[in-house]
């Protein structure tokens, strides 16, 4: 495992529009288990995310604050490119299904035939976010349903405003 300055480097990286508990979960035990944890945003330009990039940055910033170990940065990039600006040798990807794993294997066989050097961990889903997604949270939040026991409090405000500024423009 390639080690740095801020010694043994993860990336968890995701589109997070808009980051879960789930997501959460996944950040705070990688930060157990690493020196340094980056959560990278990915700035997918082939999509249209519900929040921008910068507030999907300010959104992690804000319910990860409490975890020392832990920083919020962004790519458009290959990952591993990314990965190698950031001295980081390890991928921690959350897995809540047999789909997610055949989808997460692909990709993890991918970035090692990129670089042989990256390593990607799986890391199980706590059961109580095994249905949990980023769409599954927007679709609610569209109809006006609770989310409070699917995202952080500060995600929920988030999302009511974001729905409640579309209904008054739209």
């Amino acid at each position: 495992m390639q080690m740095n300055e801020n010694g043994r480097v993860a990336v968890y990286p995701g589109s997070f529009d808009p980051p879960t508990l789930g997501h959460l979960d996944i950040i705070r035990r990688s930060a157990k288990q690493f020196d340094h944890v980056i959560v990278a945003v990915l700035n997918n330009t082939s999509k249209s995310p519900m929040f921008t990039l910068d507030e999907r940055k300010e959104m992690l910033r804000e319910i990860t604050r409490d975890i020392p170990n832990v920083s919020i940065d962004s790519f458009r990039d290959l990952l591993v490119r990314f990965m190698k600006s950031r001295q980081a040798s390890v991928i921690v990807r959350g897995i809540r299904s047999v789909t997610d794993f055949e989808y997460e294997l692909t990709l993890a066989s991918t970035n090692q035939l990129l670089d042989e050097e990256i390593e990607t961990i799986f890391m199980m889903t706590n059961p109580k976010y095994s249905y949990l997604s980023s769409s599954i949270v927007k679709e609610i939040a569209m109809f006006g349903g609770p989310v409070h026991e699917l995202v952080p409090a500060p995600i929920e405000t988030r999302l009511v405003e974001k729905y409640k500024a579309k209904q008054s423009n739209g």
